[in-house]
């Protein structure tokens, strides 16, 4: 190989004699490297110096190679798709990667997307994300994301909507907790239970809670944060009763790391939607990752099915 600096003046001789066999024209060469057409016989003429060869014939009906001109581009033909494919290799090896952002709930992240990390990078290897968290109830614009998670009004046209989840309310604890304290009743006063809350004034959550959340006569402890993560993370420990919402404790429910608390599950007829701005480029990469949140959450509503009541999963 030190040698093949000796065979040939110009490796660009190379490139141009390919170029002027593939499109049997020094003419269309000449186009394809932007240069004169004078140009591209001289470096032909040198390259045929260099070999001692004629690479081509000129008739009437245009440029034919010769026999060694045949040979030579077979093997220059060769060596370029070679080399032409490890470039394209190294290049998609070292490209950017897109970044994909989502604004979803801090709970979602933590109860739900975390566990499926491998399987996300499995299914998307050349993919970045980059999460921007809601600690709280999901609101707000979501402009500045490829994807979000948001509860839409009907007449709201801003953003590509696809159904996540349906809205359903299971208050959830422990199993050592439900065996140690009983279920919890929500007519009652809460006597030896503590409430784990997500604090939110602008909601009320007494239709969800029932008379246990009336603090005037409630006898149960109440626990408030308004990290909805660390509210699920606290049910998990044992430490209390939280309202879970399904599309967040799907996963914990089916893995027995919460259980229902009570026999209370609300529909609230609503559903929570994956939703990507108008206003933005919806790319190739940003609809396979919203079908691929979907079909997850499907399969685990779907397994869910057994577990939970049969009228539930009817909004009223």
């Amino acid at each position: 190989m030190a040698g093949f600096a000796k065979l040939v003046s110009s490796a660009r001789g190379l490139l141009v004699f390919e170029s002027a066999v593939r499109l049997a024209s020094f003419t269309a060469a000449a186009r394809e490297f932007n240069v004169t057409q004078p140009s591209i016989s001289r470096s032909i003429a040198q390259l045929e110096a260099d070999l001692g060869v004629a690479l081509f014939t000129r008739g009437t009906t245009g440029l034919t190679p010769t026999a060694g001109g045949r040979a030579l581009y077979a093997a220059v033909r060769e060596g370029f798709d070679g080399i032409e494919e490890v470039i394209h290799g190294i290049k998609e090896k070292n490209a950017a990667k897109p970044v994909v952002t989502l604004s979803l709930s801090s709970s979602l992240v933590t109860h739900w997307f975390v566990p499926r990390l491998s399987a996300f990078n499995t299914r998307f290897p050349d993919v970045d994300l980059r999460f921007e968290l809601i600690a709280g109830v999901l609101r707000g614009p979501a402009e500045n994301v490829d994807l979000a998670t948001r509860i839409l009004a009907d007449d709201d046209t801003s953003y590509h909507r696809w159904a996540f989840s349906p809205e359903i309310i299971v208050p959830v604890c422990s199993p050592s907790y439900l065996s140690a304290r009983g279920p919890l009743k929500h007519d009652a006063d809460g006597g030896g239970h503590v409430l784990l809350h997500l604090t939110d004034p602008k909601l009320q959550w007494l239709d969800a809670w029932g008379h246990v959340a009336d603090r005037k006569a409630s006898r149960a402890k109440w626990l408030e944060f308004s990290d909805y993560a660390v509210v699920l993370q606290a049910a998990m420990n044992g430490e209390g009763v939280a309202l879970g919402w399904l599309s967040n404790v799907s996963r914990a429910l089916l893995q027995g790391a919460l259980v229902p608390a009570s026999d209370r599950q609300i529909n609230t007829g609503r559903t929570h939607h994956l939703i990507a701005p108008r206003s933005r480029l919806l790319r190739p990469v940003v609809s396979e990752i919203c079908a691929w949140m979907i079909a997850e959450m499907q399969a685990e509503l779907k397994a869910l099915h057994a577990t939970l009541p049969p009228d539930v999963w009817q909004s009223g």
